[in-house]
């Protein structure tokens, strides 16, 4: 029988899953990755944890399942981006990988800034000028690492430097090349002059791959390390969040998912590219479609950290988790937690404003409040960030007509029929969806042959019970949401002065 294996390169965890075709899950393992934070502002992880996570992941789903190396018939690798990883002329690393979350390079941004227009460059690029722009990392490595920045040889991303442990070959997929600040959309392909804003030349950065095509195969050495046959083929893969809402059920125009993890993503399909510096922009593993999306910086983060730090009463109802006791109490609070409103930028945020320097905070605070109306306020405030995701879609001529919701926060029922009310739309909530390894196995079995159905990965994930808004709260939330919005213009320019001080 033909099996694929699809691969998550994880910001906490390495993801393996092994699909039989067409349509049977074998198994799911996982490993977790540590990240570092070496100083304020920092994110690195070392690569070669991932590597190690994936000989070890690989040979445990071959013994789940029972399968042999040969009935493996393609690799799929999906990971983070637009991650940089640095290879010097023998392929060896050259430091830890600096993170697409890593707020190290503002001065560089600013640089860039001063250099590019923005609004041309987002038009060109399909991005803005950000922290995740990897030439302003690049230039924090030249100034601050030159004899690290002497000895590149090569630059790739996460799940592209799986696929070269995998098959010696050196790709970066078109995703990680896009987000990265290196595609030219007019043409596709990588412009050596936007490679050049990063102080390297075009050949420094690795042959741009589409999702779907094979890379190379699986070398003996590989093949020794990992437990697959050697020979075997390695498709690019794709972005995780790309591959994540693909695989849930983002298909067409108008469908959007939004994946309420550790951070908060809201992707929606599109059948045009539209440039807006307030969301990134992705190709879409569909050709000719493409997925804008935005990333909170904090959502079930956020929850974890007040569950671990306000929660611990919850420790005493058996049965339940914090973070179910939490919901059941706010759950007896009125839709606006009676007058408390949070701003959910306890990492500062992404998208859609783009400001590091902002901070999470709670108004509105009376002695008649409790935890429950912190814990509301703060499932309040995230569904707010997601109906700006939704009001900058719709702003740029692109609406969502069906909402998806996936990951851990789909679980609560509250914080659904919340994010329902608030952006007064439907949400279905899906179960047993593993992640991005499902997209990863699926672009691999699209990339070899094995399947033409690009909605086939949609057949392992199940629709629980639709969420419908209830219109008995759009008034309050209206006002509430005003109110979310006018706070952070309000607060701003403290923001601003409390990041500039030592």
């Amino acid at each position: 029988m033909s099996c694929v294996i699809g691969l998550d390169i994880g910001t906490t965890s390495t993801i393996g899953i092994l699909i039989r075709m067409p349509g049977e899950r074998l198994a799911l393992a996982s490993r977790p990755v540590t990240l570092f934070h070496r100083q304020a502002g920092w994110a690195e992880e070392d690569p070669q944890q991932w590597w190690d996570n994936v000989c070890a992941i690989i040979p445990q789903l071959l013994a789940q399942a029972g399968v042999s190396a040969s009935e493996v018939k393609a690799v799929g690798v999906s990971g983070m981006v637009p991650a940089v990883v640095l290879l010097d002329a023998n392929g060896a690393l050259l430091r830890p990988s600096i993170q697409q979350s890593d707020g190290r390079c503002a001065q560089e941004v600013q640089a860039l800034r001063r250099q590019f227009d923005e609004a041309a460059f987002t038009q060109r690029t399909g991005n803005g000028i950000n922290q995740q722009l990897v030439a302003a990392k690049l230039r924090w490595v030249a100034h601050h690492e030159p004899q690290v920045f002497d000895r590149i040889h090569t630059v790739l991303g996460s799940y592209d430097y799986i696929n070269f442990r995998l098959t010696g070959a050196r790709h970066v997929e078109q995703n990680w090349a896009l987000e990265a600040g290196f595609v030219d959309l007019a043409s596709g392909e990588i412009a050596s002059d936007l490679v050049a804003a990063g102080g390297i030349a075009i050949d420094q950065v690795a042959p741009l791959a589409h999702s779907r095509s094979i890379v190379g195969a699986v070398t003996h050495q590989a093949a020794l390390a990992t437990g697959l046959q050697a020979g075997t083929p390695v498709v690019a893969g794709l972005a995780d969040h790309v591959g994540s809402a693909w695989a849930a059920g983002v298909q067409g125009p108008g469908d959007m998912l939004v994946k309420l993890g550790g951070a908060g993503d809201i992707l929606l399909a599109s059948d045009e590219a539209r440039p807006d510096a307030r969301v990134f922009l992705d190709y879409h593993p569909v050709p000719g479609l493409y997925m804008p999306n935005g990333c909170m910086a904090c959502s079930g983060s956020l929850l974890n950290w007040f569950a671990s730090h306000f929660g611990g009463a919850a420790q005493d109802q058996p049965g339940t988790s914090r973070h179910q006791q939490l919901d059941h109490w706010a759950a007896s609070v009125p839709a606006g937690s009676d007058g408390v409103r949070t701003l959910p930028y306890f990492l500062g945020e992404k998208t859609p404003i783009h400001n590091p320097l902002a901070r999470g905070t709670f108004t509105g605070l009376g002695l008649h409040h409790g935890p429950q109306h912190l814990w509301r306020s703060l499932l309040e405030g995230i569904a707010f960030g997601v109906r700006h995701h939704v009001e900058v879609f719709d702003e740029m001529g692109m609406h969502a007509t069906r909402v998806l919701a996936s990951d851990g926060g789909a679980a609560s029922a509250l914080w659904l029929q919340i994010i329902a009310d608030v952006i007064d739309r439907p949400v279905q909530p899906l179960s047993g969806h593993p992640g991005s390894c499902l997209g990863a196995a699926w672009i691999a079995a699209l990339g070899s042959g094995l399947t033409t159905d690009s909605q086939g990965a949609q057949a392992f994930v199940q629709l629980a019970p639709l969420v419908v808004p209830q219109s008995n709260n759009r008034a309050v939330y209206d006002a509430a949401y005003g109110d979310y919005r006018s706070l952070y213009r309000a607060l701003q320019p403290l923001f601003d002065t409390m990041g500039a001080r030592p």
